[in-house]
């Protein structure tokens, strides 16, 4: 489709301005043309043919056509940042007085419900019975972040001298460097005073690290990940097995036994609550009881 003069010409300057003095990538400046031309196709659609006219409105108009075509959220968005960008170009010309697709963002992306492993699964796959001293080192790890809910980072930034078994607590740095002391008890506490007893025999002698590699040096993200997903093999788990999956595991059976969100929240070292709630998420069972314990009109039909 060829475009009014109206459309065109401005367009073109922004193209030669992201060439020549933003020295963009050829990627970068064909997707902010593919993205701009498809807008001013739809805008000679809806009869507007200059720049000049483009209001809120009309750019919202071209926001919920996006959607209609069923554009993904990130598609959307990404088609808005160019919007923005290509008017904040024509502020700075003096075409426009103004960014008419400042206040205009796109839908929210959903995040999707990470999936747990149910009580049996994480059974089968923390019945590890190997011996040498990787093997128990391994179960130690998965013991303690399905045992403490910890985040990969805080697993791995664990030192010798942030556990203590005698109380059955850790002292963990989370996100931002805020500190939290978190229990471990049962099997999880069990499994790290195991480790502890062959820590030596892998870990050089100067590393605080609580968890190391066959190097002797404090164990990476990647390589935790790859232990556990070779587990997950290894144990005949149906699903695959990352660091996320037994944290979120936690967090799922912690809130469906005992209902208390704001504990969990305190454990997982959330800062808010809606993360909590985005990550933990109630059986109906468990909903159905909360329900007929709590509401008034429930608990007169069951007398």
């Amino acid at each position: 489709m060829s475009l009014p003069r109206g459309l065109e010409k401005p367009l073109e300057r922004f193209y030669e301005y992201l060439r020549s003095e933003r020295e963009l990538s050829l990627h970068t400046q064909q997707n902010y043309k593919r993205q701009l031309t498809t807008l001013a196709e739809q805008l000679v659609e809806l009869g507007v043919d200059e720049w000049q006219v483009v209001d809120a409105g009309w750019v919202r108009q071209l926001a919920s056509k996006g959607m209609r075509d069923g554009l993904k959220a990130s598609s959307l968005s990404m088609r808005l940042s160019a919007l923005r960008s290509f008017f904040d170009y024509l502020v700075s010309q003096g075409y426009l007085k103004a960014n008419p697709a400042k206040g205009v963002s796109a839908p929210r992306k959903a995040r999707p419900l990470p999936k747990n492993l149910d009580v049996d699964e994480m059974d089968q796959l923390l019945s590890v019975d190997e011996d040498d001293p990787l093997a128990i080192r391994d179960r130690a790890m998965m013991e303690l972040m399905y045992g403490a809910g910890l985040r990969l980072a805080e697993l791995v930034a664990l030192d010798v001298k942030h556990v203590s078994l005698r109380k059955g607590d850790l002292r963990v740095i989370g996100k931002g460097d805020k500190e939290r002391i978190v229990p471990f008890a049962g099997l999880a506490r069990e499994w790290v005073g195991h480790w502890l007893k062959v820590r030596g025999q892998l870990a050089a002698p100067d590393e605080p690290g609580l968890f190391v590699s066959k190097l002797g040096q404090r164990i990476s993200n990647r390589n935790v990940q790859k232990r556990m997903a070779e587990w997950g093999q290894k144990q005949a788990v149906s699903s695959h097995i990352n660091p996320h999956k037994l944290r979120h595991s936690f967090a799922t059976h912690m809130l469906e036994s005992s209902g208390d969100l704001r504990a969990v929240q305190e454990l997982l070292g959330h800062a808010n609550l809606s993360t909590t709630q985005i990550y933990t998420h109630l059986d109906f069972q468990h909903l159905a009881k909360v329900y007929d314990d709590a509401h008034p009109r429930a608990k007169r039909n069951k007398r």
